[in-house]
């Protein structure tokens, strides 16, 4: 019998070439041929093997084939290009030519399949050739494990495109998605129980040791290349398996590969957003918020980067302040955020599930049936200040882009303004060259009347503020001090008509004072401005005078429950003097000063507001 001798004259060490020949001579006695000197030498990728023809003609049609072609020069080498695997696969495949035994494995599967067709080792030749062979084991043991599915979809991954028109990519593939599907099924079985009256329901306590009820294979599927990786989660998507499992494994896929800094990154980013499912709350947001600051540095496609953003915008609610914080990569003298991008998130927060069809008012409406849920509304205008406040001492923010966020959101989604107030006060802070009219416009933004009462006692005192603003702030402050008296006057007695008419003329009354001069205006003013810091001090120390007659008042009942003690209980309510209506001063006193001092204020609102 003759020995196979391989040849491989580049990059090998003198001990490779010994420990090769020493292997050689130990198989002598298996070999087919003895003491027949090679005729033909195969070349592969720059390796030599010194081969006999007629071992090698049985089992391939193409050798056999340029064989023929040569009979009469009587050829003696021949050059394989590209062939499938190299020369470690070529020499398994010349192997099995000679009858040699070796161990197909699902490492090497794949390409001796791919060999075996680029050989034409098929049964046109012989009978149980490579091609049957192979062919046989990938579906027969190959299909039957998932593991090994991914094993030989890796193998693939350098012998495309045969391996593809062989199908053994599309095999392999299948397999997966079946496989991973069934066990998801089984797994829901498993979980199944009869409660206690009878009724079957899915146990809540019940896990499987794989701590995703039939998911071991995300981690396996990591491995994939994108191309490939996306053609697996796409027949699991056509055969159900579960969004969440889906979900899960691209947030592995995207952990493994993206810390890689590969050159396919941005391919690799469009892939995973593409595959992403359409039900919300399969893949965290903060992950799509990780994906969307990859396509930003990545410039990836429109199409990429708006789905990114819709997705984001119908689970804002679930958002953080550091979610939002994204960079802004284009230009040094740009802001430091990226503001455009989280302009477009709101936008599809507060249009999330209206249509095309749907007009911008409609889309805004707090009744819709598109519109946001209430709580979500109010969550996400938190959010909206806390990001306004972080980007506010931005110098390169210009109002413009600052207005474009504070607006984003309907004006029903704040019920209190603190948040607000405190984002446009920063803003003053960081830009004080603002004109008169800019610092209008930021104070217009601000509902004076949903201050608490913290807010308003800092903003009638912030001097950054236009002044129309700040006798706003006093106005409204001297309103909630009079309601306060109002409900303490007395819980059994209802308020006197004449006072609610009063105080609703006071709100609403007043013409505009346009036809006063600046000067005139501007003084009028800062005289209103001090006469309602005056009234609101009397206020409130004719509120803190009540509370204590209050107090007296409850301890005096505690201790007696006669009709005396009744009587005497009113006296004291009708000397109580209540905006100065039944004040023995006659017309100096400050509730009338203060009746007129409201009207005038609100004429200067009016006119600050139009």
């Amino acid at each position: 019998m003759e020995h196979l001798m391989l040849q491989h004259h580049q990059h090998l060490h003198h001990h490779q070439k010994l420990s090769l020949a020493k292997s050689s001579r130990q198989s002598c006695s298996e070999w087919i041929f003895r003491d027949v000197p090679s005729d033909i030498t195969i070349e592969v990728n720059g390796g030599n093997f010194a081969l006999h023809k007629f071992p090698l003609v049985s089992r391939s049609g193409r050798i056999r084939r340029i064989v023929a072609e040569h009979r009469d020069s009587d050829i003696s080498k021949v050059e394989l290009l590209n062939l499938p695997g190299g020369a470690e696969t070529f020499e398994l495949a010349a192997k099995f030519c000679y009858g040699i035994n070796f161990e197909i494995t699902s490492s090497n599967v794949a390409q001796l399949f791919c060999v075996s067709d680029y050989l034409e080792m098929t049964e046109e030749y012989s009978k149980d050739n490579l091609a049957s062979r192979t062919e046989e084991y990938i579906e027969s043991i190959v299909c039957k494990n998932l593991e090994m599915c991914v094993q030989v979809l890796k193998q693939s991954e350098n012998l495309l495109p045969l391996a593809d028109e062989l199908n053994i990519i599309g095999k392999c593939i299948d397999a997966i998605a079946s496989k991973a599907c069934a066990e998801q099924i089984a797994s829901s079985f498993s979980r199944l129980e009869y409660s206690s009256s009878g009724r079957l329901h899915m146990s809540k306590q019940v896990k499987s040791s794989d701590g995703g009820g039939g998911d071991w294979w995300i981690e396996d599927l990591s491995v994939l290349r994108i191309d490939l990786y996306q053609r697996v989660m796409n027949a699991m998507k056509c055969r159900g398996v579960r969004p969440e499992s889906i979900g899960a494994s691209l947030v592995s896929y995207a952990e493994r590969e993206l810390t890689k800094r590969s050159e396919h990154e941005q391919t690799i980013v469009e892939t995973i957003v593409t595959l992403l499912p359409v039900e919300n709350l399969v893949v965290p947001i903060s992950f799509l918020f990780g994906l969307l600051r990859r396509a930003v540095i990545l410039d990836t496609s429109v199409s990429c980067r708006l789905d990114l953003e819709r997705r984001i915008g119908s689970q804002l609610d679930m958002a953080t302040l550091d979610d939002l914080l994204i960079p802004s990569f284009r230009h040094s003298g740009d802001t430091l955020f990226d503001i455009d991008t989280v302009h477009r998130i709101l936008v599809n927060f507060s249009q999330q599930g209206g249509d095309d069809s749907e007009d911008e008012e409609s889309v805004f409406e707090c009744n819709s049936p598109h519109s946001p849920s209430q709580s979500a509304m109010f969550k996400v205008a938190k959010l909206v200040d806390n990001y306004l406040a972080e980007i506010a001492p931005d110098a390169n923010l210009d109002l413009p882009k600052f207005l474009l966020i504070t607006e984003a959101l309907p004006p029903h989604a704040r019920t209190l303004h603190d948040g607000l107030y405190r984002a446009i006060d920063l803003y003053l802070k960081a830009h004080q060259g603002l004109s008169d009219s800019d610092k209008k416009k930021l104070s217009k933004l601000i509902d004076f009347q949903k201050l608490s009462q913290e807010a308003g006692a800092h903003a009638a005192q912030n001097e950054r503020l236009p002044l129309q603003s700040i006798v706003q702030v006093l106005y409204f402050e001297q309103l909630k001090l009079r309601s306060s008296l109002c409900s303490s006057y007395s819980d059994e007695e209802p308020k006197p008509k004449q006072q609610q008419q009063q105080q609703s003329w006071r709100i609403n009354s007043g013409a505009l004072s346009a036809a006063m001069s600046p000067k005139d205006n501007y003084a009028s003013l800062r005289r209103e401005n001090r006469e309602l810091k005056l009234e609101l001090a009397r206020l409130r120390m004719r509120l803190n005078d009540l509370e204590k007659e209050h107090i007296c008042m409850k301890r005096d009942m505690q201790r007696s429950h006669s009709r005396k003690f009744m009587s005497s209980f009113s006296k004291k309510m009708g000397k109580l003097s209540f905006f100065g209506h039944s004040s023995s001063r006659g017309s100096s006193s400050p509730s009338k000063q203060s009746f007129r001092t409201d009207s005038k204020v609100m004429q200067r609102t009016c006119a600050s507001t139009d």
